[in-house]
This record gives structure tokens, sequence and C-alpha cells, in this order.
């Protein structure tokens, strides 16, 4: 699979890369097997970039992937995980973290930290976990209601654990592209991740995010490509953002596979591709639970797409006509 340079570092990211919080029982559980397997099955595919976080299962994700790739080449793929919440273990068992979104008991409890030694305890419990002596990649997760602070004091610490060698490049990831574009433009990030802000259904990053990147040479790998559903399986009662969608939506994925049909074209595989018609996306990233959810993920992000398939969403009033599409393959 194609490998493309994050920002202005020598970190680099296979177009598709496997997003690990399914690997944390997000939502429901997963067992042991079934999570190595889709690991497994990520690699056999080509992704060599995989990503998770502390917050994924209270640590399980980071462990799962860290005993799944032990073994392989560690020069042979990047690995990226968050900081900003600590783990701070609790006495005695208090049921699950269903609550959080995680199938997992609540062993831990999470504390957001966004100092700079916050970051450095957060980077170290990480690699204890995962069982590395290092990362590619570290993004400040979530900084939403911590900005200030994650701007003052957990950017400058990122930015030295990079110039010691530590990490080979920095960033942020978010589900609101606002904030990372105060990143872009105020900080020395490399890269940014932003979820469910650039896709068929929402293009809200277009606004500012997208040309602030492009202009300060700064990587954007996207997430939440499907908005945790609808776009997957466009139907009444599909999920948008982590709710129900609402009608109107629902009827405008569905309008938006009808057209996908006329082209032979999978809803689903346009979904993956869209975001490369911008040139500063690097990576778009998939969340697996399983080796044939991440099977399914490449095979959509490889299928031929027809160039006439995004101006036949555009004529249709389903994209608008400014939003830049791939083109030639791309």
């Amino acid at each position: 699979m194609q490998q493309v340079r994050l920002g202005r570092t020598s970190v680099s990211t296979t177009r598709l890369s496997f997003g690990g919080a399914a690997l944390g029982n997000l939502f429901t559980a997963v067992d042991d097997t079934t999570a190595a397997a889709a690991v497994d099955a990520a690699w056999a595919a080509g992704v060599r970039t995989f990503d998770t976080a502390p917050h994924y299962g209270l640590g399980l994700s980071e462990r799962r992937l860290g005993r799944a790739l032990r073994g392989r080449p560690r020069s042979e793929y990047q690995l990226s995980t968050k900081a900003g919440r600590l783990l701070e273990p609790v006495a005695g068992l208090v049921g699950d973290d269903l609550a959080n979104g995680f199938a997992v008991p609540a062993t831990h409890r999470r504390r957001w930290d966004f100092s700079a030694d916050g970051v450095r305890r957060s980077l170290e419990q990480s690699l204890l976990r995962m069982g590395v002596d290092r990362v590619d990649t570290v993004y400040l997760h979530d900084p939403d209601d911590h900005l200030d602070q994650a701007i003052a004091e957990a950017m400058p610490a990122l930015e030295r654990l990079r110039a010691e060698g530590v990490v080979g490049a920095i960033g942020a990831g978010m589900n609101d592209s606002g904030p990372l574009t105060r990143f872009v433009r105020e900080t020395d990030v490399d890269v940014v991740l932003v979820a469910g802000r650039y896709t068929l259904l929402d293009q809200s990053a277009l606004a500012g995010l997208l040309p602030a990147a492009s202009e300060r040479g700064v990587a954007v790998v996207v997430g939440g490509l499907f908005n945790s559903g609808l776009l997957a399986d466009p139907r009444p009662g599909a999920t948008f953002d982590y709710a129900t969608a609402p009608p109107e939506l629902v009827q405008r994925a569905l309008r938006m596979q009808e057209v996908c049909a006329r082209h032979g074209v999978p809803l689903r595989a346009a979904a993956v591709r869209f975001a490369f018609g911008h040139p500063a996306v690097a990576s778009a990233l998939v969340g697996a639970r399983s080796a044939d959810e991440i099977t399914d993920a490449v095979k959509q992000f490889e299928l031929p797409i027809p160039d006439a398939l995004w101006p036949d969403l555009q004529t249709s009033g389903l994209l608008p006509t400014d939003v830049p599409v791939p083109k030639d393959g791309t």
C-alpha cells in the first residue's frame, strides 16, 4: 500500500490506517483472538500504520495492539498513540466503563492532564502497555475543554520529545475541526487527526482546517469516514456521530447510495475514498473489530472509482460543487 510522509517529518503513513478503538471493546466486547486477527488481516492487506490511545478500553487497545504487532520488524510499521488522559487505578471493582463507551471493567479512572509532566507520564505509560520503546506519532487527544493548557504546556512538551528523538511526529486529534485549525496556526504540529468532519455528509473541515493545513505543510489524517455508521449502511435507525441519524440525513445518504450504484460503486467505497480529493489528506483512519471488517475496508479503498461519480453527486445536489474530489484514481 502506498505510503506518504507526514508533513515535514521523516514519519510515513500508509494511505489507509488501522484505528484501534474497537480493540478496546468500543460499545461491545471483542475477544483477544478476534482482535489479534483484525491486526493480522490489516498487515496482510498492506496496512502499516496503526493508531491507538489510552482512552480506548482503559488501555486494553494499547495492550492488544502491542501484542499483535510484537515480533514484526519495528522499522516496517508506524505506531501512533495519544496523550491527555492519565489512567489511574481505582480501589476495588466498581462496575464497567460503558458510560465512556467501552465494554471493559472500570479498573481505572481517566484524569485529564495536558501539563508537560502529564504528557510525558502518559507516553511512558503507553510504551509500557504496548511493550515498545518508541512510537512514531503522538496526538493530544480531545483537548476541547483544555485548549489553552494544551497549547501552552502540552505542545511545547511534545516539541521537546520530538527534538530529543523520542517521537517522530506530533499533533492533535479531535472531532471538532475549529480548534484543530488553531493548533495548525499557533503551534508546530506535524499532523492533525480530524474525525467525522470531512466526509460525504460533513465537509466542515474544508472551511478552515484543510486550507490552513495546506498552507503550513501540515498533514491531515481523516477518521470517522462513515460518520459512525450511516455511510456504511444507510437506513432508518442508523447512527450519525453516535446518535440516531435524523430522517433528512438518512434520505441524503440513501440518495448518495443510489447515485453510487449507477456507477457500480458501493457507498462504502466512495466514503473511504472521498477525503483524498484534498491534497492535505495523508491517510484515512478506519476502525475495525474483526478481520472481515478491515479486509472489506481495504477492498473498498482499492476499488476503482469512475471519475464521473463525483460530479454526478455534485450535480445531484448531494455534494457542494466547490468541494475537491478525487481524480484519476487518487
